[in-house]
């Protein structure tokens, strides 16, 4: 294998690629925002996938520039594809990131697409950017191929080294010269895909599915609250059978199981079918944050708060544990409706970026020592520093109502012992 690569978008995705394929030969790492740019060249990664000794062992050449672009002949583009206000795909990163990538191509090039998208969209919405661009004609001047990105943030476990890498091109060739690229680096070797749009599929569907079990165990939830049963009781009962699977309730954002399964719906909806089941599951995980709200509110109201003028905590505002990344993240959702009943919110976070927050949701954050004691407390977020408190500690951020009644932990992770909580004076609500 001799290929000059190019990882294009910098993000989540792109950064671990880029690195990891810079261990063994040099790499360009290509991403149109300056200020990231000069932060990876510092030696910072503000995402906090990739340590800055990983950094500086790594040969990447990170640039904003063109011509550096254009050194390139194998190039994989990992930009994010997000949905809009109405659920649709996004594709105006993807499509951009084929425009620039198309100024850069010669005949020869090969161009993978790591983006998560609906089955076809390679070769029928990002083809057509490439050859417009570049003049230069699919499957004879130039090849492309799609390898579905596997990057879970915050996971030191799973890494892009250490997942298996579905890999796919447009012809036998393609397909075995992107299953050489990866393979040099990824020790869990390779799965070659039948086509283009095989691999894209499995993406779409992996997350799909997890998706579902998540929205079942959400409604179960839901279910088993009316019936004064509690879920995580239920789920340790069943987890003793040898196929059961435990998935958990909770906020389903980021960006991809809120995400992916509208980019195979909407393709679907297109070829003229609606579909059921995804659909209905992602009802019921985008309507969570705000069910957990009601829940805190209602208990709020049962202690005989008076509840627009409490102060609520909220624990956690990235969309996952342990990672600073708040990309669609369901909190903000069960804020909205805190804020919407008159509650006083403030929200606490010691990995997210409070400038990001600030920008896309408009919502300040503050220092967890400053602020308590509050009227009630969410722990939204599973961080390490939330799982350490015990139930003297939290109590301890609480104040009791001036009415007798107690104060309100909502728990939506599940992460303390409930008798615990309950013993230590506090109301207590929980997925």
């Amino acid at each position: 294998m001799n290929r000059r690569i190019a990882v294009v978008g910098l993000g989540y995705v792109g950064l671990p690629v880029a690195v990891a394929l810079g261990r063994a030969q040099p790499v360009i790492g290509f991403d149109i925002n300056p200020t990231r740019i000069a932060e990876l060249q510092a030696g910072h990664d503000r995402t906090e996938e990739v340590p800055a000794p990983e950094l500086a062992a790594t040969q990447v050449r990170y640039t904003d520039q063109l011509a550096v672009l254009r050194e390139a002949d194998f190039f994989i583009v990992a930009v994010p594809t997000p949905v809009d206000a109405a659920n649709k795909p996004d594709l105006s990163p993807l499509i951009a990131a084929s425009r620039t990538v198309g100024q850069a191509l010669k005949k020869g090039d090969i161009v993978v697409y790591e983006s998560t998208v609906y089955p076809g969209a390679t070769e029928e919405d990002c083809v057509p950017v490439l050859e417009r661009v570049s003049g230069l004609k699919h499957g004879v001047d130039f090849c492309c191929g799609y390898s579905p990105e596997r990057i879970n943030p915050g996971d030191r476990e799973h890494r892009f080294e250490t997942i298996q890498k579905v890999v796919s091109g447009c012809d036998a060739a393609t397909l075995e010269t992107v299953a050489q690229v990866y393979a040099s680096v990824v020790t869990a070797g390779v799965h070659k895909a039948s086509s283009i749009k095989v691999a894209e599929a499995a993406k779409v569907i992996e997350n799909t599915q997890r998706d579902l079990n998540i929205a079942l165990m959400n409604e179960l939830s839901v279910v088993f609250a009316r019936m004064g049963i509690d879920t995580a009781e239920v789920i340790a009962a069943a987890s003793t059978k040898w196929n059961f699977l435990p998935f958990r309730p909770g906020l389903v954002g980021g960006h991809c199981i809120g995400v992916d399964p509208y980019y195979l719906t909407y393709k679907a909806e297109q070829l003229g079918y609606i579909p059921q089941v995804i659909l209905a599951g992602r009802r019921i995980n985008d309507n969570m944050g705000r069910y957990v709200a009601r829940n805190t509110i209602k208990r709020m109201l049962q202690q005989g708060m008076d509840v627009p003028r409490c102060r609520v905590g909220v624990l956690g505002i990235t969309f996952k544990e342990n990672c600073p990344d708040i990309r669609n993240s369901k909190v903000v959702d069960l804020v909205r409706e805190l804020q919407d009943h008159g509650t006083q919110v403030v929200v606490i976070d010691p990995h997210a970026d409070a400038d990001e927050v600030r920008h896309e949701y408009g919502l300040s954050l503050a220092r967890l020592e400053d602020e308590a004691p509050f009227d009630a407390l969410v722990v939204a977020v599973a961080h390490r520093e939330y799982r350490a408190l015990d139930a003297a500690a939290l109590r301890a951020l609480l104040r009791a109502p001036a009415t007798g009644g107690q104060p309100v932990l909502t728990d939506v992770k599940s992460l303390y012992d409930r008798q615990a909580l309950e013993a230590a004076g506090l109301a207590v609500f929980r997925l």
